[in-house]
């Protein structure tokens, strides 16, 4: 129970990895707020957890929209303690190069992807500066790879962004990581990869199979808790060896 009486945001929660999370965070004694841009799966999250679940209609690529799931959170709960930025586009992303990418489409992708986490850093910050807080930010495996387009272009940026957070915001006693998942077995990879290609990325892995999305349950709790209370600014794998940094 490390994060009993303790309030946490988890944004993309209304399934995959995000959902892992929140339930996570809620088994561990937390109040969770599952803020998810698609109200049926995040109030059936929500609605499933019960006591000290919320749900709260998120766009995080709208500021206004990340103030008022702040407001929210703490009109319930009272404040907030951490911040889990995972909300994404991956699973129905369009599939295109930089080079032929349309315009529209890669703004609200960047404004989704790499701004989303800097707008819900911001409208938490402030009642989270009270007691001190951490968050962590959902980043990829394709952030090094340098393949995956505007894709790996955001997840780049959010690790710069990650790192660039944890020192502006040391001094309120705020922490800010990140992890970097592998290919994971969930429905936005299986959108994504075609079949007859899992089999080939398996086996670039160390450990040949996909991830699950409980893989990455234990090193985000880890980042949140004050177990890491000396870790700030790290992007770690979580990614079954498929990337070697040395």
């Amino acid at each position: 129970m490390r994060f009993e009486k303790k309030t946490a945001i988890v944004t993309g929660a209304g399934g995959g990895i995000g959902e892992a999370y929140a339930r996570a965070l809620h088994a561990e004694g937390a109040n969770v707020v599952i803020a998810e841009l698609d109200q049926e799966r995040g109030q059936a999250v929500a609605d499933d957890l019960g006591d000290r679940a919320l749900f709260v209609a998120t766009d995080v690529g709208d500021p206004e929209s990340t103030d008022q799931m702040a407001g929210a959170t703490v009109n319930a709960f009272g404040g907030i303690d951490y911040l889990v930025n995972n909300a994404a586009i991956f699973g129905n992303m369009e599939l295109a190069g930089l080079t032929n990418v349309d315009y529209d489409y890669l703004d609200r992708f960047m404004k989704v992807n790499l701004m989303g986490a800097l707008h819900c850093t911001r409208s938490v910050i402030d009642p989270m500066s009270d007691g001190g807080g951490a968050i962590v930010n959902q980043s990829s495996t394709a952030s090094w790879m340098g393949i995956s387009g505007f894709y790996g272009l955001a997840k780049a940026s959010l690790n710069f962004l990650t790192v660039s957070l944890a020192h502006e915001l040391a001094h309120r006693n705020i922490r800010v990581n990140a992890i970097a998942p592998g290919p994971t077995d969930t429905e936005a990879l299986n959108n994504q990869v075609p079949e007859e290609f899992m089999e080939p990325l398996v086996q670039g892995l160390a450990i040949k199979r996909l991830g699950n999305p409980d893989d990455h349950v234990g090193p985000v709790l880890f980042l949140l808790s004050d177990e890491a209370k000396w870790i700030t600014g790290h992007i770690l794998a979580v990614d079954g060896g498929q990337i070697t940094r040395i």
